[in-house]
């Protein structure tokens, strides 16, 4: 494998042309989306596709544009890099501000460099806040009057929990719980590491959570440390999975396996499913590989690395594992390629108008490496006996600006305490609030 340890000649053009790098998509979005996505050939190209959206914010006073019949406002504005969302009983919002570690170890190479400064004219550079933040719309007005640091000095923090007066928070490195009180604007207790997470290369540094049902159990979210396994399927231990925590005995094991990055995490309200966001592997076209979501069985394998949207083989891994492969399942839906679709939520509860009745609200964080590009908006997907039915439709656009700069990018989804959709935006630092329009409006 090539290395370097600074710019190289090669690594300057590239950088310089990042626009001119990789191909052009040749299908529409929509022909990588839903339960049958069209999946042309790979397209392995020597340097990934660049087509970044340079992170610039919004402007005053500008704002996303919603659906007809839907309305936005922003509930927080001058967060920290705001990510992830978690909707405490009481109805007040905690926002976990992360980025990632700056302590995480960086691969070397010309391709790693790419990908660096990819990152950095995409705003996702900014050192971590390491904190959660609670919001308070005391007055009930749509917006938060109150706003004080709930946890500090976490490690990226990501995925929150509350279990009865047990509040679980994954840090890039480790799950921990801190005691609560409702009505708690922080949090004076000392925090118990409930266990490790796999960490150092951070590939993919997010780690969420949820609680079951009953409270019994939290399913762990934990991406991979590579694209394809290129540094090698030893590194990976543990990685691209979602493990499950027995609460009492503090044992964890492997619930399912092959899901490259799983972000969001949600319970179907029918069926009691397990679902989850993945973004899927890079450098095989712009129209490969469709990020998906996809209810998850317990002992399922999802194919990666070896293979992609059930037993497509990807060749670039080697050796291969034809025995796993004919064991990967396909997923449920196809959000479209390189979409980076992360939060997601169920709409039951929702005071949204109807056509949002049964379904999943998704965050499309973007691409950076597709022509055209995809994703930078929150979409919903209809539900029909507890599995998707029909096309996405959008929810709320207008995060690109006519000179495909980005203004803002979704993250996190959640219907409040009201049924109002919550989106985090972590370039415009600020948590949107989507209700229906007025009357006449």
């Amino acid at each position: 494998m090539f290395r370097a340890t600074r710019p190289t000649a090669l690594s300057i053009v590239l950088t310089l042309g990042l626009a001119a790098c990789g191909e052009t998509a040749t299908l529409q979005v929509a022909d990588g989306t839903g339960a049958a996505p069209k999946l042309p050939a790979p397209n392995a190209t020597t340097f990934p596709t660049v087509n970044i959206a340079p992170a610039i914010g919004w402007p005053q006073g500008a704002k996303p544009t919603p659906a007809p019949g839907l309305a936005v406002a922003a509930f927080a504005q001058g967060l920290d890099h705001p990510r992830w969302l978690y909707v405490l009983p009481n109805g007040d919002v905690l926002v976990a501000e992360s980025n990632a570690p700056a302590s995480d170890q960086k691969p070397s190479g010309i391709k790693a460099w790419v990908a660096g400064r990819v990152m950095k004219k995409a705003g996702a550079t900014v050192p971590s806040a390491d904190r959660i933040s609670l919001l308070r719309d005391a007055d009930g007005d749509g917006v938060a009057e109150l706003r004080t640091v709930f946890a500090k000095d976490l490690h990226s923090p990501f995925g929150m929990a509350l279990v009865g007066d047990e509040f679980y928070v994954a840090n890039a490195d480790s799950v921990w719980r801190f005691p609560y009180r409702e009505g708690d604007t922080s949090i004076a207790g000392k925090g118990v590491k409930v266990t490790d997470l796999p960490a150092g290369i951070n590939h993919h540094w997010t780690k969420n959570l949820i609680a079951s049902r009953d409270g019994s159990k939290l399913y762990i979210t934990v991406g991979s440390n590579s694209n394809v396994g290129e540094n090698g399927m030893e590194m990976e231990q543990g990685r691209a999975a979602i493990w499950e925590l027995d609460r009492a005995s503090g044992k964890k094991r492997l619930f399912a396996t092959g899901l490259r990055n799983p972000n969001g995490l949600a319970w179907e309200p029918d069926t009691g499913a397990l679902w989850t966001a993945v973004n899927e592997r890079d450098e095989i076209g712009s129209d490969l590989v469709p990020d998906y979501v996809t209810s998850v069985q317990d002992g399922g394998f999802y194919g990666w690395p070896y293979s992609y949207y059930g037993q497509h083989v990807d060749v670039r891994v080697k050796p291969q594992q034809p025995e796993l492969v004919a064991k990967a399942l396909a997923p449920d839906y196809a959000l479209g390629p390189h979409t980076a679709s992360l939060g997601i939520a169920f709409s039951r509860g929702s005071a949204l108008p109807a056509a949002y009745a049964n379904g999943l609200f998704v965050g499309q964080h973007g691409s950076w490496n597709r022509k055209p590009k995809s994703g930078y908006k929150v979409i919903f997907v209809s539900f029909k006996n507890g599995k998707p039915d029909g096309v996405p439709a959008d929810v709320l656009t207008g995060f690109l600006d006519g000179d495909e700069n980005a203004l803002g990018r979704p993250v996190d989804v959640r219907l409040d305490a009201r049924g109002a959709l919550l989106v985090t935006d972590d370039v415009g630092n600020t948590v949107w609030r989507v209700t229906a329009a007025a009357p006449g409006a």
